[in-house]
């Protein structure tokens, strides 16, 4: 499997989590660009999503947490995502990790580049029921089911 670099290496297209990319998608209208994913994705085709954006929730948002499981479990029912405010916003959650997995197999991309911490693009830790956990949001697991190579923005800070 290699480094993350080494994945991104073999890469012909990479999905990416858009706020990486300095997009002003996040809950809080505000972007988490890095400088180093930029860079090491400079000269590859990169396909950037929000999930979240994508499910329809806006910007800005009431920021949203996993409750009963992490993102597979929601994926599986058997798990929600719910706003700070008590609105249940799973479906729009489901329909954009659905719309982030079809941009995935239109553009070929074999591996994605995704927000740590994030409820719909973390991919080995988020927040469960008000505490962080190891775990995917609801995006990262659908593309991890689907084959999809995942990288943590955090793989990306060290040459």
């Amino acid at each position: 499997m290699g480094t993350a670099r080494d994945q991104l290496a073999r890469a012909d297209v990479v999905l990416c989590s858009a706020c990486l990319f300095g997009f002003d998608c996040r809950y809080d209208a505000r972007d988490k660009r890095k400088p180093h994913v930029v860079e090491a994705l400079r000269g590859k085709p990169v396909v950037p999503v929000c999930p979240e954006m994508a499910g329809e929730l806006g910007v800005p948002r009431p920021p949203a947490d996993l409750f009963g499981g992490a993102g597979g479990a929601v994926l599986d029912g058997e798990a929600r995502v719910v706003t700070r405010e008590g609105r249940d916003v799973t479906g729009a959650f489901l329909a954009g990790a659905a719309l982030a997995l079809e941009a995935a197999r239109r553009y070929g991309a074999a591996v994605a580049v995704l927000k740590e911490g994030s409820p719909s693009c973390g991919s080995r830790r988020v927040v469960v029921d008000g505490a962080s956990t190891v775990g995917m949001g609801v995006a990262a697991a659908a593309l991890a089911r689907a084959g999809v190579a995942l990288i943590s923005d955090e793989d990306l800070e060290q040459p």
